[in-house]
């Protein structure tokens, strides 16, 4: 019987209950699942765990040589519990033998409905008009409707599509840009593929939906800001560095733009002396687009069928490294 051991969670009542349904499907398809949440993260803990296991099921922590060399003997496996994987490094993986996946679509309904909601807020200035109500002040001011604006989305995978689709009862013109597009299928969804620069000047919303790479570090940064409307928003529920956030404080505290929602942030938490908690114009999240009770279902069956799969050899789509069998970097 394969073993898998799984670090994502806390020890709430909602992560034991998931985790408990978890054990009880894996047993479904003849595997052992053991739960070992990381609050804090131990990567001593986390060695000897998969010095025991077959697979494990990782969080956000950084995985590399110093981990993958002491296990290589025994798992052979790790699920990245989301779609991103910047701080594994999969060459080190691969040297080790050890194949690396991603839950990819799992949480796809979750993190679009959150960009959406996020939209929602700064368009009608949420975020103010609960501040100055909870002061006591009886202040309005004057907010944007989204219906029949144009909404840009940054990258038209599978949640950046969900969110097209969410978007299509609001009557809005969608713009996407992907570098890899694939414009069959924004054809398909009535999606104007455009260029990044076009995106921003054009759009009243924009929602980032494109993984942490080098190409994508500080992708919205002053010169992108600059070219939006005074009257855009702007959302992120991907990666905390494809925005720099110094100019990102900066568009918002001169009024550049009218609002930012963000989940995501380079450094995490975000830390409390952060310039962007004193903007009132700002939606800040902590990191929770995917929290929800049916994507993080969604993800926990997603990596458990990966792992039968990997151990059935019937290998998967949703493998990063798939040169780890060589042993050897990609």
């Amino acid at each position: 019987m394969k073993k898998i051991v799984s670090f994502f969670g806390d020890q709430s009542e909602i992560f034991c209950e998931l985790n408990q349904r978890a054990k009880e499907y894996a047993a479904s398809l003849d595997m052992e699942y053991r739960w070992i949440p990381q609050n804090p993260f131990s990567q001593e803990e986390v060695i000897r765990e998969l010095q025991n296991a077959d697979a494990g099921i990782i969080d956000i922590e950084p995985y590399g040589e110093p981990i993958f060399s002491q296990v290589k003997d025994s798992a052979k496996l790790l699920v990245r519990f989301g779609v991103g994987f910047d701080k594994v490094d999969l060459k080190a993986a691969s040297r080790n033998g050890i194949a690396v996946a991603r839950t990819t679509g799992a949480n796809t309904t979750g993190v679009a409905e959150m960009a959406l909601t996020l939209i929602l807020a700064c368009k009608r200035r949420i975020n103010t008009y609960q501040a100055r109500t909870k002061s006591g002040q009886w202040l309005k001011d004057i907010g944007h409707e989204i219906i029949g604006g144009t909404v840009g989305i940054i990258g038209y995978g599978s949640i950046g599509r969900r969110l097209a689709r969410l978007l299509s009862g609001f009557d809005c013109r969608i713009l996407a840009y992907d570098p890899f597009p694939k414009k069959e299928v924004m054809d398909a969804d009535g999606v104007e593929l455009v260029t990044l620069e076009e995106l921003f000047r054009r759009a009243d919303a924009i929602s980032i939906h494109v993984p942490y790479t080098k190409e994508t570090h500080h992708m919205v940064n002053r010169e992108t800001l600059g070219m939006m409307k005074p009257t855009a928003v702007i959302v992120n529920t991907a990666r905390g560095n494809i925005i720099d956030e110094d100019a990102l404080y900066e568009a918002l505290k001169d009024g550049q733009i009218a609002g930012a929602g963000v989940d995501v942030f380079a450094q995490e938490p975000l830390p409390a002396d952060s310039p962007l908690l004193t903007l009132e114009n700002a939606v800040l999240t902590p990191h929770v687009s995917s929290q929800t009770v049916e994507s993080l279902w969604n993800i926990y069956k997603m990596a458990i069928d990966i792992s039968a799969d990997f151990f059935a050899g019937k290998g998967s789509p949703h493998i990063l490294n798939p040169d780890y069998a060589d042993g050897k970097e990609s």
